[in-house]
């Protein structure tokens, strides 16, 4: 992992041997993924395969050939209804619709890639695809921290809309400077790094200087002098006002969205918001999850525990929530359970391959919980994994 993907206009880019598609059999989910995995493991040795790139974003898959110059296939984000990774033997594969086909025929799209991790990457690009998907359609199942007031500066007197003139002078060594109150002590190193950034903004050395050419050139009143006349008292009143009168605006402001969640810029990045379900509230998240394939799991602080991290996981018998315990050597391990691990990434890889004390193995695959049975987008019937009616 560390290795940055391609990105262009929310589009990411990675290389793949597009082993071939064979017809998905309509039954249970989770009898589906077992399907899927005994026809991955029989595929594992075949020797057919083109060399291709695929294009993931938050719109859909595309298969272009090894030179990025011919599109091969195409699908909506909304008709791919899975997807799953075979890590061991450097497997990808994902469940959509053939765009012509009847809706009720399920592929399967087998890419071979150059080794288990890039299997693993491809595998986390469209889940985090089929996350942000959901995050825009269901903006109101977002996580609150992901929205906020736009930042502001701290109150200062050279930002309240005082003539440049004014800001000029108060920004001299005699000039009181914003934070340092009566009391306050600033050490010579920090004191001389601020003169330094003042001096580039404001090159002129000598007071005077400044106040005859602006009296000379009369831009400023007899009263912008005063700037200098501040007691800390009086300043510290004029800061208090900034403050309040920033307050009243902060309030007024409408809150706004931050940047919107993105595929990850590195491969851990990427994993890390694929497991945590970056974005989306952890009630949401659990709603979502109990509905997902058998072994899929979230990431998140524990309920009764916010400094501890827990292991949401959907077993045969629902939701199961596993604490992850801090040993005194500083590893990780699972409550109840002995195997310690250096990393969460390395807990995490170790129950794929398998279960241990779990119930089952934690699971690559993930679905799609915008899947849309019909074609056209007018007229789609969004079939919600809430409803457990997928296949």
């Amino acid at each position: 992992m560390g290795e940055a993907p391609a990105r262009e206009g929310g589009t990411v880019t990675r290389s793949a041997e597009y082993v071939g598609s064979f017809l998905v059999d309509d039954r249970c989910l989770d009898d589906q993924i077992e399907q899927l995995h005994a026809q991955l493991k029989s595929l594992k040795t075949c020797k057919r395969r083109r060399p291709v790139s695929l294009k993931f974003s938050i719109k859909g898959v595309k298969m272009y050939n090894e030179d990025e110059t011919t599109l091969l296939m195409a699908h909506a984000l909304r008709r791919v209804s899975l997807s799953t990774a075979r890590p061991t033997d450097a497997q990808f594969a994902f469940v959509s619709h053939n765009p012509g086909s009847t809706d009720a025929q399920l592929y399967c799209h087998v890419f071979q890639a150059r080794h288990s991790r890039a299997a693993q990457f491809l595998n986390l690009l469209l889940c985090r695809c089929f996350q942000l998907c959901y995050l825009e359609k269901h903006p109101e199942e977002a996580q609150e921290d992901s929205v906020g007031s736009m930042p502001r500066r701290n109150p200062s007197l050279l930002n309240h809309g005082f003539p440049l003139s004014v800001s000029a002078l108060v920004s001299f060594r005699r000039a009181p400077f914003q934070g340092l109150l009566p009391g306050t002590k600033k050490d010579q190193k920090s004191f001389d790094d601020l003169q330094s950034s003042q001096d580039e903004v404001f090159p002129t050395s000598s007071p005077s200087l400044v106040r005859k050419k602006a009296i000379r050139t009369k831009a400023l009143r007899s009263g912008a002098y005063r700037s200098f006349t501040f007691t800390p008292l009086k300043q510290r009143g004029v800061q208090e006002r900034l403050s309040a009168s920033q307050g009243e605006g902060k309030d007024e402001a409408p809150a706004r969205k931050s940047r919107p969640p993105s595929l990850g810029e590195t491969e851990e990045a990427l994993a890390q918001a694929v497991w945590r379900w970056a974005g989306i509230a952890t009630d949401a998240s659990c709603s979502l999850l109990a509905d997902d394939v058998l072994g899929s799991y979230l990431l998140c602080p524990h309920p009764k525990k916010p400094k501890c991290g827990s292991l949401i996981i959907r077993f045969p018998t629902g939701l199961i929530t596993h604490l992850i315990e801090n040993t005194s050597a500083g590893k990780l391990l699972l409550e109840t359970h002995k195997t310690e691990f250096g990393s969460i990434a390395e807990l995490i890889e170790h129950y794929t391959e398998t279960c241990g004390e779990l119930a089952c193995a934690l699971s690559c695959a993930r679905v799609n919980h915008c899947y849309e049975w019909e074609e056209h987008g007018d007229k789609a019937e969004v079939k919600s994994s809430r409803g457990k009616h997928w296949f």
